[in-house]
């Protein structure tokens, strides 16, 4: 890689090289290159193992002993079925998720797997792949008790750390970005690989190609794919000739002239390949009704053909539903104590579209002091406020809350909009009680954690008209609305007004709707539908009834 961050000869020869080596025969190719990487990585394994077990022997004698089975936490597990793997299974789980200590919903979803995986089968080690070298086992584990207030089982786990993940970010492949970062997730996942061969293959960020990779190189070992989002989509092969006003992601009308035209055929040929690539996973889950649509569209012919065994399933995201509920009460002393405060939570990434959501508070802010009597207006108290709430991931994100810092300046809104950066879990939640409004303005948002936390805690949420929010959180319950649906700064402004402006009783019946709603996302749900769903990969190892770490296996 060339200091300017951009892709290297010597990257480009590195990736000719492995597609060369898919055109020698498969049979050949797993016998020499997975071969090989099992040699190389048996000494690490067992090392791990060793270490594991000497681990999980100190902590159980520690003050902070595994929970028995009798405990409240682990109350609810299933008991295995005839068929089905038991809790004796001790098989090595490979977590594929390079950015793991990112702090946003998707690494929600990875937490609460693992804990779900960790109460299932107890004695699986769970293994993740990450390019986190700032942060080490303890640190990220502290930061997943902060952030989620998910409690994991420490010895269990072990972080395996990739060298290679710069092939994944967009910044190396000014050009053909999709592509690039596809390919690079191959010589990530080969990186993976060559540090240890696991039993079971689970990628929870959306590499597909890392997994037709590892069944390319690995055909008895299972895969599993959590998806959040497709790669691409008929939505997005629609919003190259969409207008850029109607705010359908980065590349709206970017599909015009003869640029636009390749950029077309581009994208259509990596649909292609993404679906070939999809049709080889094993057992799919998605995050929505809107991203298992499009993932069924793009890879069911294949799956079919291929005779792929377990249907693609909808497994929705974890969120802290109960937790919410217990913390926040929702009834008229409550009331009480909300401000009229607009409350967004959400990365800072391009694709959440804080931008719309600054001009659309500017204009509603605008509005709304217009209409307000010049007493109310001169009491800076009961002005609107917009609060973000998100994670940083790297000085990218950090110079984009800059950008939009000096975008509220320029709006003239500094006064009323606060931006926090990592906040902890219990000061999510302190501003969850107070707030009036819940935002979301990412077009086709694949789910919406955020949304669902609104929900729990009573909010009025107005979200984007499009994908997870609208298709299954901010839907009619109990024979009215939950929030309201908006897709331009106009309709997010008016939306904004309807909330703050509707009578008590009419607002405290909507919130109990919402927080109705949310009920289908708990965490005890999640936990439940990915047991299910694990264990049928399990199953596939063949050594689902009867744990046995010696076991060689081509």
């Amino acid at each position: 890689m060339s200091p300017s961050g951009v892709i290297s000869w010597k990257s480009i020869i590195t990736l000719l090289v492995i597609g060369l080596c898919a055109l020698i025969n498969k049979w050949l190719f797993q016998m020499t290159v997975g071969w090989y990487l099992r040699q190389k990585t048996a000494a690490r394994r067992k090392l791990i193992l060793t270490r594991v077990a000497a681990e999980a022997s100190e902590y159980h004698l520690s003050a902070r002993p595994l929970p028995k089975s009798g405990d409240d936490e682990w109350e609810k597990v299933e008991t295995p079925k005839e068929g089905e793997a038991d809790d004796e299974w001790d098989g090595i789980i490979g977590f594929f998720h390079p950015f793991c200590n990112a702090g946003g919903g998707g690494e929600r979803v990875l937490w609460a797997a693992i804990k779900a995986t960790q109460k299932r089968w107890p004695k699986a080690v769970c293994v993740v792949y990450t390019g986190d070298h700032d942060a080490d086992k303890d640190g990220m584990l502290e930061r997943v008790q902060n952030r989620f207030n998910i409690k994991l089982h420490p010895p269990t786990i072990v972080f395996l750390y990739l060298t290679t993940r710069h092939y994944v970010l967009s910044s190396s492949w000014p050009h053909f970005t999709l592509l690039g970062q596809s390919l690079g997730s191959i010589i990530l996942a080969y990186d993976a690989f060559s540090l240890l061969v696991p039993d079971i293959f689970i990628d929870t960020m959306g590499y597909a190609f890392a997994l037709a990779f590892s069944k390319f190189i690995f055909s008895s070992i299972p895969t599993g794919a959590y998806v959040h989002y497709p790669t691409i989509s008929t939505d997005m092969l629609g919003s190259l000739e969409a207008s850029p006003a109607l705010g359908r992601g980065l590349n709206a009308g970017t599909g015009k002239g003869a640029r636009g035209f390749a950029k077309k055929q581009y994208w259509h040929l990596f649909a292609y390949l993404y679906s070939y690539v999809g049709g080889s996973v094993d057992l799919v889950m998605t995050n929505s009704s809107w991203t298992a649509s499009h993932i069924r569209t793009l890879w069911g012919p294949v799956r079919t053909q291929r005779r792929k065994p377990s249907p693609i399933s909808v497994v929705f995201p974890p969120v802290a539903v109960d937790e919410i509920i217990r913390a926040i009460p929702l009834d008229d002393a409550s009331e009480k104590h909300r401000r009229p405060e607009i409350l967004c939570i959400a990365q800072f990434r391009p694709e959440k579209n804080h931008t719309l959501l600054l001009r659309s508070f500017a204009k509603f802010l605008q509005s709304f002091s217009d209409s307000r009597p010049k007493s109310e207006r001169e009491q800076n108290k009961a002005s609107p406020q917009l609060i973000l709430i998100g994670s940083v991931r790297d000085a990218h994100d950090a110079t984009r809350v800059y950008d939009l810092r000096l975008l509220a300046h320029e709006l003239q809104i500094k006064s009323n909009v606060t931006f926090i950066t990592d906040a902890s879990w219990p000061a999510i939640l302190s501003h969850l009680r107070t707030a009036s409004i819940g935002a979301n303005c990412m077009w086709n948002e694949h789910f919406g954690i955020g949304v669902v936390e609104y929900q729990a805690a009573g909010l009025i949420s107005v979200v984007n008209d499009s994908g997870g929010p609208k298709l299954d959180i901010v839907v009619e319950w109990q024979g009215g609305e939950t929030g309201f649906k908006a897709s331009t700064e106009e309709e997010y402004a008016t939306s904004f007004e309807r909330a703050l402006r509707m009578g008590a009783a009419e607002t405290l019946e909507m919130r109990r709707r919402a927080r109705a709603r949310a009920g289908a996302f708990g965490e005890d749900e999640f936990e439940q539908a990915w047991m299910r769903e694990v264990g049928k990969l399990v199953e596939m190892t063949g050594r689902g009834r009867k744990g046995n770490r010696g076991v060689k296996r081509e």
